[in-house]
């Protein structure tokens, strides 16, 4: 979990106002010209660079969360679990996971050191809906991170609705920890269990 808690921070490299243009490119192109804007304002905001949480947190909430999926991304963290949740269970850990999310995007992104982003050309054939865009961190020292992301095309646009760090999945990593959980004390136990993990981590929040 360490390395994707590490990482998950490049995910905000999705980040930005749906333009119609921009909704026309394919998930590569679209996912170059999104970090090119993102990296151009990370490296002038000095504020972020300092790590003013206040300030990335609303920056996260404003451009990054209307690009992914998490009703989706929550249904494959809890697996077989999903159908044993009722309507509510399931709104609330959509909305617990999703905060759980940002608050963890929000960390991460303080551990920008000018790293660089190359995305490899999409494979797909027209009227593909669900594709994996890879990437590569290049950092100043060490071997290059691949960072894979899902993608699927809803009526919205392309939308995140996995990614893989050196080949460890998010979800699945979710999924081993939200299982262990209900086994113990059952949905609303996870449920609690992540209300709790939310309010704990929004009071170190400054």
């Amino acid at each position: 979990m360490r390395i994707l808690c590490k990482y998950l921070f490049f995910l905000v490299f999705f980040s930005f106002s749906l333009a119609q243009a921009q909704a026309q490119l394919a998930p590569d192109a679209l996912a170059k010209s999104v970090t090119d804007d993102v990296l151009t304002v990370i490296r002038a905001d000095k504020d972020i660079q300092s790590g003013n949480q206040k300030k990335l947190l609303e920056l996260v909430d404003a451009k990054v969360l209307p690009h992914f999926n998490f009703t989706h991304m929550t249904q494959l963290a809890m697996g077989r679990n999903w159908r044993a949740a009722n309507p509510e269970q399931q709104k609330k850990l959509v909305a617990e996971f999703r905060t759980l999310l940002v608050r963890t995007y929000t960390t991460a992104f303080t551990q920008y050191k000018n790293q660089t982003v190359e995305y490899k050309p999409v494979r797909m054939a027209a009227g593909d809906t669900d594709v994996v865009v890879q990437s590569l961190i290049k950092q100043n020292s060490g071997q290059p991170i691949a960072v894979d992301y899902s993608m699927e095309k809803i009526e919205s646009g392309w939308k995140v609705y996995n990614m893989k760090i050196e080949g460890i999945s998010l979800v699945e990593n979710y999924r081993n920890t939200f299982n262990t959980e209900i086994q113990k004390n059952g949905v609303d136990g996870l449920i609690a269990t992540l209300a709790d993990k939310n309010r704990s981590t929004q009071v170190t929040q400054k």
